[in-house]
């Protein structure tokens, strides 16, 4: 099984993957900073982006699977997908976006049921839907504090 330069683009989350320490993390970063590009907040766009790199996303992670074993490192477009879910309404703002981050952080390692029952799917499903599901889960806490905090 090979990769093109392609699908290692986007499987690597525009290669946080290869970084050594906290890839997910790095990853969860810069999908943070695509959403701080004008307009990418909008629902529309973000749930077009969702849903384009989570379809890619069950190809592409299955064969970094093949490549590098269960789940690897190296492939982190499952973060930037979880991550903006976590994102999904939330107001551009510096007391939010950095609450959105920390949560989805915690809720990705974690990995609440059934996001730990998901990450067990062999290939490309299980390292997308566990990531989507803390995603969810991110997603209904934060907008939980920004009601209560807005």
């Amino acid at each position: 099984m090979k990769i093109n330069i392609i699908e290692k683009t986007i499987g690597s989350g525009l290669f946080t993957g290869y970084i050594k320490f906290a890839p997910g993390t790095f990853a969860s970063f810069v999908a943070v900073l695509i959403y701080m590009i004008p307009g990418f907040e909008n629902p529309g766009i973000m749930i077009f982006f969702i849903s384009v790199l989570f379809v890619l996303g069950i190809s592409i992670s299955s064969k970094f699977e093949e490549i590098y074993g269960k789940d690897p490192k190296q492939c982190t477009i499952d973060e930037f997908v979880g991550t903006w879910v976590t994102l999904l309404f939330v107001p551009k703002t510096l007391v939010f976006i950095p609450i959105a981050f920390v949560i989805w952080r915690i809720f990705d390692i974690i990995k609440p049921f059934p996001a730990n029952i998901a990450e067990k799917i062999k290939g490309g499903w299980g390292i997308m839907l566990d990531d989507v599901i803390a995603g969810f889960y991110s997603f209904i806490l934060v907008q939980i504090i920004i009601y209560f905090i807005k």
